[in-house]
């Protein structure tokens, strides 16, 4: 009984911590230290992107892989001499290069205006080129609330089962993203950033040929999406070939990715279960008829994904140097 009380007091502080800390966030956080860092982010992420579209999914996606290890706290960011940090863990070595040079340029552009040097941090500068990449390619500008502070810690061990596989069901997402305060409908809008970006031919290959001892090709893949697939990846192709994750606009952030999962088009088993299972299924066909409910409830979405496991107040630090503690 002592211990179960224990436990409970624990669990009861954690979440008291964590909504102490995001109590602290504040969109106007940097009005007298560094007004303009929302517009001199801004610039710098629009420079990177007309160099290469890949900059949105990139930071779209660095983002959440750090908001999901040890909390959005730029940890992700770090880098280890003998390749022990977060970023190096199996699940984080296909973040594209781009995300992470988008950040650097962006916090370079931050300290180059003598007001703002060393002021803000690499957590809050992550957050605000989220923001403009999903806004650049048709999403939401939505307001981002500000104030984090950048973590010290960063380990291979950290990535351990904190992020969603491709293979998960709907059971063990809601479980994951339940950890971390979001809610289905949240799972549901933030599965919808796949209406960006690409992934790699090893991640579908099961799918398409060894899938289980009843059926090679997973039944819920539409046939014609099949063959498509089949022919980007070819068996025994080179594992790093890129496929896109949504077939129709690659490039716009829209509601095409609900289109796609009602007509058998999700790329991995965890988008096409949101909607063979029933119990997601009216998200995804609500989301699907109605891209500005889409949208809203993905800015939603990332406030709440923005909160998670934040430092603030005097704990962590705000980097120098985002690759590395000071």
């Amino acid at each position: 009984m002592e211990n179960q009380r224990t436990s409970l007091v624990f669990v009861l502080l954690l979440l008291l911590s964590a909504s102490t800390a995001f109590a602290q966030l504040k969109t106007d956080f940097y009005k007298n230290t560094c007004p303009n860092v929302e517009s001199l982010v801004r610039s710098a992420v629009r420079q990177k992107f007309q160099q290469t579209f890949v900059t949105a999914p990139a930071t779209l996606r660095l983002f959440f892989h750090d908001c999901f290890v040890r909390g959005c706290d730029a940890s992700m960011l770090l880098s280890s001499p003998n390749r022990n940090a977060a970023k190096d863990h199996p699940d984080n070595l296909s973040l594209a290069g781009d995300g992470f040079d988008t950040v650097v340029k962006a916090k370079t552009a931050v300290d180059r205006d003598a007001k703002c040097r060393n002021k803000v941090s690499c957590a809050d500068i992550l957050a605000l080129a989220t923001r403009e990449v999903v806004a650049m390619t048709g999403g939401p500008f939505y307001p981002v609330e500000l104030g984090r502070r950048d973590g010290r810690i960063s380990t291979l061990a950290s990535v351990q089962h904190q992020l969603p596989g491709e293979g998960f069901n709907l059971d063990q997402l809601n479980t994951m993203f339940a950890r971390r305060g979001l809610s289905q409908t949240d799972m549901i809008a933030l599965s919808g950033a796949h209406t960006l970006g690409f992934s790699h031919c090893n991640r579908v290959s099961k799918r398409l040929y060894n899938f289980s001892p009843k059926s090679r090709v997973d039944p819920s893949l539409n046939r014609q999406y099949v063959a498509q697939l089949k022919q980007m990846c070819p068996l025994r192709v080179d594992p790093r070939i890129a496929i896109n994750m949504d077939p129709t606009t690659p490039n716009t952030f829209d509601n095409a990715y609900f289109k796609n999962l009602q007509q058998g088009k999700g790329l991995f088993v965890s988008d096409q279960v949101l909607f063979t299972d029933s119990r997601s299924r009216n998200t995804v066909n609500f989301f699907a008829s109605n891209n500005d409910a889409f949208k809203q409830a993905f800015a939603t979405a990332m406030t709440k994904l923005g909160r998670v496991g934040v430092l603030t107040g005097n704990r962590g630090e705000i980097r120098i140097d985002c690759t590395r503690p000071n």
